[in-house]
């Protein structure tokens, strides 16, 4: 049985946002935009880069992107595979990345050649929200595929994320799902200051929107 003693949470949380923060100076040093992207397996955090990162170097931007996984190469080799420049990170046991993790991934790229890092973060929605990893933005992807309840059953990663993105909107009718009640959810856990933004990667749909919201 895995023990945690009395003050140890703390001290790994603080050790990582003090590695988050000189992850966040490195990047800002070479002039690098940063997004972490947060979500559950099967959101479509994959697809939704390779789509992003396509539009990106569209307009001459130069973008390269961190896959991290438990174990394995998959959304590594779907990264390189699309053209997109690519660096695994397996986290062996863990089911988030950490800022440590990231410093690691970091040190094997020539940051002088990018513009933009755009990290996936292990598919889970309750790990990742307490590990920030030093990025501009943190982005939390939900799909309608996983029901309107998201919101309410996981209300840290929505509070713990700059941004909420809403994707499969061109499906909703068909698993039965109503997008404005996870957008009205969304709207009472963020006291009406935010609005998800509601995309379809598979139909090019509301994409150019999250760029913008993104700053990239």
């Amino acid at each position: 049985m895995h023990i945690v003693q009395p003050g140890m949470e703390i001290d790994v949380l603080k050790e990582n946002s003090k590695v988050a923060n000189e992850n966040y100076r490195l990047l800002k040093e070479h002039k690098i935009r940063s997004v972490d992207f947060m979500g559950s397996i099967g959101a479509g955090k994959t697809a939704l880069i390779i789509k992003l990162a396509e539009k990106l170097r569209a307009k001459g931007v130069r973008v390269c992107a961190i896959a991290g996984d438990v174990t394995g190469v998959d959304d590594y080799s779907r990264f390189e595979k699309s053209g997109l420049k690519a660096f695994n990170c397996n986290t062996g046991h863990e089911c988030h990345l950490d800022a440590n993790l990231v410093r690691k991934s970091l040190r094997e790229i020539d940051l002088d050649q990018y513009d933009v890092v755009l990290i996936e973060n292990v598919g889970n929605l309750v790990c990742p929200a307490d590990f920030p990893l030093g990025t501009d933005y943190r982005v939390v992807v939900i799909s309608t595929t996983e029901g309107d309840d998201m919101v309410r059953k996981h209300h840290d990663i929505f509070l713990h994320s700059d941004i909420a993105i809403l994707n499969k909107m061109d499906i909703c009718d068909a698993v039965g799902v109503d997008p404005e009640v996870i957008a009205d959810d969304y709207r009472k856990l963020t006291g009406g200051l935010k609005e998800i933004y509601k995309c379809s990667v598979k139909k090019d749909e509301g994409l150019d929107e999250i760029i913008k919201a993104l700053n990239l």
